[in-house]
Protein backbone atom coordinates (compact mmCIF):
# COMPACT_ATOMS: atom_id res chain seq x y z
CA UNK A 1 0.00 0.00 0.00
CA UNK A 2 1.33 3.38 -1.15
CA UNK A 3 0.11 6.18 0.58
CA UNK A 4 1.17 10.08 -0.80
CA UNK A 5 1.26 12.92 1.99
CA UNK A 6 1.43 16.56 -0.16
CA UNK A 7 3.47 19.10 1.28
CA UNK A 8 2.47 22.61 0.66
CA UNK A 9 4.19 25.60 2.09
CA UNK A 10 2.87 26.27 5.41
CA UNK A 11 1.86 22.28 6.12
CA UNK A 12 2.68 21.01 9.72
CA UNK A 13 1.12 17.84 10.51
CA UNK A 14 2.78 16.08 7.32
CA UNK A 15 5.60 14.66 9.60
CA UNK A 16 2.42 13.62 11.53
CA UNK A 17 0.47 12.25 8.99
CA UNK A 18 3.92 10.16 7.45
CA UNK A 19 4.59 8.90 11.02
CA UNK A 20 1.23 6.98 10.96
CA UNK A 21 1.34 5.44 8.10
CA UNK A 22 4.70 4.90 7.86
CA UNK A 23 6.12 3.89 11.51
CA UNK A 24 2.48 2.56 13.13
CA UNK A 25 1.68 1.39 9.86
CA UNK A 26 4.14 0.29 8.69
CA UNK A 27 3.33 0.74 5.26
CA UNK A 28 5.04 3.01 2.48
CA UNK A 29 4.54 6.79 2.67
CA UNK A 30 6.05 9.29 -0.23
CA UNK A 31 5.93 12.72 0.47
CA UNK A 32 4.80 14.86 -2.65
CA UNK A 33 5.34 18.25 -3.00
CA UNK A 34 2.73 20.99 -3.97
CA UNK A 35 4.67 21.75 -7.15
CA UNK A 36 4.71 18.18 -8.57
CA UNK A 37 2.68 16.84 -11.79
CA UNK A 38 3.53 13.00 -10.31
CA UNK A 39 1.25 11.43 -7.59
CA UNK A 40 4.28 8.39 -8.10
CA UNK A 41 1.23 5.68 -8.06
CA UNK A 42 0.37 5.99 -4.62
CA UNK A 43 -3.57 4.51 -4.04
CA UNK A 44 -4.19 7.14 -1.17
CA UNK A 45 -3.84 10.79 -0.88
CA UNK A 46 -3.56 13.07 1.90
CA UNK A 47 -3.73 16.22 2.31
CA UNK A 48 -3.03 17.18 5.59
CA UNK A 49 -3.00 20.16 8.43
CA UNK A 50 -1.43 23.31 8.93
CA UNK A 51 -1.64 26.69 7.29
CA UNK A 52 -1.10 26.33 3.62
CA UNK A 53 0.05 29.77 1.92
CA UNK A 54 -0.07 31.18 5.60
CA UNK A 55 -4.46 30.91 4.95
CA UNK A 56 -3.86 34.12 2.81
CA UNK A 57 -7.17 35.15 1.67
CA UNK A 58 -9.02 31.90 3.04
CA UNK A 59 -7.60 28.64 4.56
CA UNK A 60 -6.79 26.74 1.35
CA UNK A 61 -8.29 29.38 -1.18
CA UNK A 62 -4.65 29.48 -2.96
CA UNK A 63 -3.38 25.44 -2.15
CA UNK A 64 -6.64 24.55 -4.33
CA UNK A 65 -4.46 26.19 -7.31
CA UNK A 66 -1.36 24.30 -6.43
CA UNK A 67 -0.40 22.21 -9.39
CA UNK A 68 -0.43 19.14 -7.11
CA UNK A 69 -3.91 19.30 -6.90
CA UNK A 70 -4.95 18.73 -10.86
CA UNK A 71 -3.39 15.27 -10.24
CA UNK A 72 -5.31 14.99 -6.68
CA UNK A 73 -8.34 15.77 -8.60
CA UNK A 74 -8.48 14.10 -11.12
CA UNK A 75 -6.77 10.86 -8.97
CA UNK A 76 -10.21 11.37 -7.04
CA UNK A 77 -12.26 11.77 -10.55
CA UNK A 78 -10.80 8.39 -11.16
CA UNK A 79 -12.03 6.88 -7.31
CA UNK A 80 -9.17 7.37 -6.21
CA UNK A 81 -9.13 7.85 -2.19
CA UNK A 82 -8.18 11.50 -0.66
CA UNK A 83 -8.41 11.91 3.11
CA UNK A 84 -7.96 16.05 3.67
CA UNK A 85 -7.04 16.36 7.55
CA UNK A 86 -7.98 20.26 9.01
CA UNK A 87 -6.21 22.23 6.30
CA UNK A 88 -7.01 19.52 4.05
CA UNK A 89 -10.44 19.65 4.63
CA UNK A 90 -10.60 23.08 3.54
CA UNK A 91 -8.20 22.65 0.99
CA UNK A 92 -10.55 19.85 -0.71
CA UNK A 93 -13.61 22.36 -0.42
CA UNK A 94 -11.74 24.96 -2.04
CA UNK A 95 -11.09 22.96 -4.76
CA UNK A 96 -14.76 21.14 -5.21
CA UNK A 97 -13.66 17.61 -4.07
CA UNK A 98 -16.32 18.16 -0.96
CA UNK A 99 -19.28 20.51 -0.75
CA UNK A 100 -19.61 23.34 1.55
CA UNK A 101 -16.61 25.65 3.13
CA UNK A 102 -14.95 25.77 6.74
CA UNK A 103 -14.85 29.32 7.87
CA UNK A 104 -13.56 31.23 10.92
CA UNK A 105 -14.59 29.34 14.20
CA UNK A 106 -17.81 31.32 16.20
CA UNK A 107 -15.66 32.28 18.78
CA UNK A 108 -13.24 33.75 16.66
CA UNK A 109 -10.21 32.16 18.60
CA UNK A 110 -8.16 29.31 17.87
CA UNK A 111 -8.90 25.85 19.47
CA UNK A 112 -6.46 22.91 20.17
CA UNK A 113 -8.03 20.28 22.44
CA UNK A 114 -9.42 16.41 22.64
CA UNK A 115 -13.08 16.51 21.32
CA UNK A 116 -15.42 13.89 21.29
CA UNK A 117 -16.81 12.76 17.95
CA UNK A 118 -19.25 10.53 16.88
CA UNK A 119 -19.61 8.34 14.55
CA UNK A 120 -22.92 8.72 11.97
CA UNK A 121 -22.21 6.21 9.02
CA UNK A 122 -20.36 3.22 9.53
CA UNK A 123 -20.41 1.78 6.21
CA UNK A 124 -17.90 4.26 3.89
CA UNK A 125 -14.44 2.70 2.96
CA UNK A 126 -12.89 5.86 5.50
CA UNK A 127 -15.28 4.46 8.81
CA UNK A 128 -16.14 0.80 8.23
CA UNK A 129 -14.32 -0.42 11.38
CA UNK A 130 -16.30 1.84 13.80
CA UNK A 131 -19.29 1.16 14.66
CA UNK A 132 -22.32 3.33 14.45
CA UNK A 133 -22.68 5.85 17.53
CA UNK A 134 -19.09 4.72 18.28
CA UNK A 135 -18.14 8.06 20.57
CA UNK A 136 -13.94 8.71 19.90
CA UNK A 137 -11.45 10.79 21.37
CA UNK A 138 -9.48 13.03 18.91
CA UNK A 139 -7.88 16.32 18.74
CA UNK A 140 -8.79 19.60 17.06
CA UNK A 141 -6.12 22.61 16.43
CA UNK A 142 -7.60 25.04 14.01
CA UNK A 143 -8.55 28.26 13.66
CA UNK A 144 -11.35 28.41 10.69
CA UNK A 145 -13.19 24.90 11.38
CA UNK A 146 -16.78 26.13 11.30
CA UNK A 147 -18.07 23.87 8.32
CA UNK A 148 -21.29 26.03 6.72
CA UNK A 149 -23.04 25.16 3.99
CA UNK A 150 -26.56 25.88 1.87
CA UNK A 151 -29.93 24.31 3.88
CA UNK A 152 -30.28 21.65 0.77
CA UNK A 153 -26.89 20.81 0.73
CA UNK A 154 -26.73 19.93 4.60
CA UNK A 155 -30.44 17.91 3.83
CA UNK A 156 -28.70 16.07 1.17
CA UNK A 157 -25.10 15.53 3.45
CA UNK A 158 -27.70 14.42 6.10
CA UNK A 159 -30.17 12.40 3.92
CA UNK A 160 -27.28 10.67 1.98
CA UNK A 161 -25.65 9.40 4.96
CA UNK A 162 -22.65 11.58 4.08
CA UNK A 163 -22.09 12.66 7.48
CA UNK A 164 -19.57 10.33 8.80
CA UNK A 165 -18.43 12.24 12.23
CA UNK A 166 -20.40 14.87 14.62
CA UNK A 167 -19.20 16.70 16.94
CA UNK A 168 -20.61 15.70 20.02
CA UNK A 169 -20.51 16.33 24.08
CA UNK A 170 -19.62 13.88 27.14
CA UNK A 171 -23.38 12.24 26.82
CA UNK A 172 -22.83 11.81 23.13
CA UNK A 173 -25.09 14.47 22.13
CA UNK A 174 -23.99 16.94 19.59
CA UNK A 175 -25.12 19.52 21.32
CA UNK A 176 -23.59 23.55 21.45
CA UNK A 177 -21.43 22.92 24.04
CA UNK A 178 -20.09 19.90 22.62
CA UNK A 179 -19.47 22.28 18.86
CA UNK A 180 -16.00 23.49 19.41
CA UNK A 181 -16.49 25.83 16.34
CA UNK A 182 -20.07 26.26 15.75
CA UNK A 183 -20.22 23.97 12.79
CA UNK A 184 -23.49 23.64 11.37
CA UNK A 185 -25.47 21.24 12.75
CA UNK A 186 -22.10 20.04 14.38
CA UNK A 187 -20.57 17.82 11.90
CA UNK A 188 -16.39 17.21 12.08
CA UNK A 189 -16.36 15.00 8.52
CA UNK A 190 -17.99 14.18 5.57
CA UNK A 191 -17.61 12.12 2.60
CA UNK A 192 -18.12 13.31 -1.35
CA UNK A 193 -21.15 11.09 -2.84
CA UNK A 194 -18.63 8.78 -4.47
CA UNK A 195 -17.13 7.49 -0.93
CA UNK A 196 -13.96 8.18 -1.48
CA UNK A 197 -13.24 11.63 -0.60
CA UNK A 198 -13.03 12.07 3.07
CA UNK A 199 -12.60 15.82 4.84
CA UNK A 200 -12.50 16.44 8.46
CA UNK A 201 -11.19 18.82 10.56
CA UNK A 202 -9.80 16.60 13.61
CA UNK A 203 -6.72 14.64 13.46
CA UNK A 204 -6.75 11.02 13.19
CA UNK A 205 -3.24 10.85 12.47
CA UNK A 206 -2.67 12.45 15.83
CA UNK A 207 -4.71 9.50 17.59
CA UNK A 208 -2.75 6.32 16.62
CA UNK A 209 -0.40 5.80 19.24
CA UNK A 210 -1.05 5.13 23.73
CA UNK A 211 0.77 8.12 24.01
CA UNK A 212 -0.61 10.34 22.68
CA UNK A 213 -3.18 9.74 24.76
CA UNK A 214 -5.59 8.46 22.58
CA UNK A 215 -5.82 5.52 19.27
CA UNK A 216 -8.95 6.08 18.01
CA UNK A 217 -7.72 7.38 14.82
CA UNK A 218 -6.41 4.62 13.99
CA UNK A 219 -9.19 2.18 13.02
CA UNK A 220 -9.82 4.96 10.32
CA UNK A 221 -6.07 4.07 8.59
CA UNK A 222 -6.43 0.30 8.98
CA UNK A 223 -10.02 0.76 7.47
CA UNK A 224 -8.15 2.08 4.67
CA UNK A 225 -6.27 -0.49 4.08
CA UNK A 226 -9.06 -2.97 4.54
CA UNK A 227 -10.77 -1.76 2.02
CA UNK A 228 -7.78 -0.89 -0.68
CA UNK A 229 -5.92 -4.06 -0.22
CA UNK A 230 -9.38 -6.13 -1.12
Amino acid sequence: MKFGIVTFPGSNCDADAYHAVAETLGEQAVRLWHKSHDLEGVDIVVLPGGFSYGDYLRAGAIARFSPIMREVTAHAERGGIVLGICNGFQIACEAGLLPGALMRNDTLRFVSRRVRLRVENASSIFSHRYRVAQLLDIPIAHGEGRYVADEDVLERLEGEGHVIFRYVDENGDPTESGNPNGSARNIAGIINAGGNVLGMMPHPERAVDPLLGSTDGLALFQGLLDRVNA
